[in-house]
């Protein structure tokens, strides 16, 4: 019998509270796990690692989430920290570039989330505005920190996400920083009204989207949903799908007012 396909999802390493303890920790919002189990998946936790240990990880996943998180190191793209860009985190950034060209080499299906969409530019050659206020004159897509805000996002058509989003639509929304110059084989697939790119997908892979937004925050569940029903689609003979992880079923996502917390 079929099982539902196994999600990789990235994590952050920081310190943490819980009980009497206070450790350093791989943490990941609960929000991501949910969403991809409403939509038919099953999740993994992929913390930090080293690079070289990405591809036998993969190997045993059917489909990969980037997620949010810290800025993306401006040295990857070849620029000078801008004083509002947060300090390095290099263990990450060199962790999920590795698990990213894996998921990449394998052709399976990829969503890069906020961060992870960042990163998915940056991996192509892309370049980033590391402050989008001195951009867009505004601070309408990170009014508040820790909090999610929504806006408006309104999609290509013609590209995946316009399909799965067509028109205009409102996203839950926290960051500071953008795509600037495009990746190789990357198109955009979303802006928000002042232009700024609010979602990319790859010209060249089956499946490989990147939106600016949080779609586990539950407002948009069909990006969620495809990415799992791509794991079904999928060619190869890699272990995940030896194993019968090929999911049919796709359940709605429950809707959800954004949570005021980032956590």
């Amino acid at each position: 019998m079929p099982q539902p396909p196994l999600i990789g999802l990235t994590t952050y390493l920081a310190n943490a509270q819980w009980s009497e303890w206070d450790l350093p920790a791989a943490v990941l919002p609960a929000a991501y796990t949910d969403c991809v189990r409403a939509a038919g998946g099953r999740t993994v936790l992929l913390p930090p690692d080293a690079p070289e240990a990405a591809a036998d990880v993969v190997e045993r996943l059917d489909a990969i989430i980037l997620t949010g998180g810290e800025d993306v190191d401006p040295a990857l793209y070849g620029a000078v920290p801008h004083p509002r860009t947060g300090p390095p985190v290099r263990e990450r950034d060199g962790w999920e570039r590795a698990v990213l060209a894996a998921g990449l080499a394998r052709d399976i299906p990829v969503l890069g989330v906020c961060r992870g969409m960042q990163l998915m530019n940056v991996h192509e050659g892309g370049t980033l505005i590391q402050h989008l206020p001195d951009s867009v004159g505004h601070d309408g897509h990170n009014p508040y920190r820790g909090h999610f805000c929504a806006h408006a996002v309104t999609t290509v058509p013609g590209t995946r996400v316009g399909a799965l989003l067509p028109g205009t639509h409102q996203v839950a929304t926290h960051h500071h920083q953008a795509v600037d110059r495009l990746g190789a084989g990357l198109i955009v697939a979303a802006r928000a009204a002042d232009g700024t790119v609010e979602a990319i997908e790859s010209t060249r892979y089956r499946f490989a989207v990147g939106v600016q937004w949080h779609p586990e925050m539950g407002v948009d569940a069909p990006v969620v949903q495809a990415l799992v029903a791509a794991t079904g689609s999928a060619e190869g003979t890699g272990p995940a799908r030896a194993a019968g992880r090929n999911a049919r079923a796709v359940r709605s996502a429950p809707s959800r007012i954004f949570p005021t917390q980032v956590s």
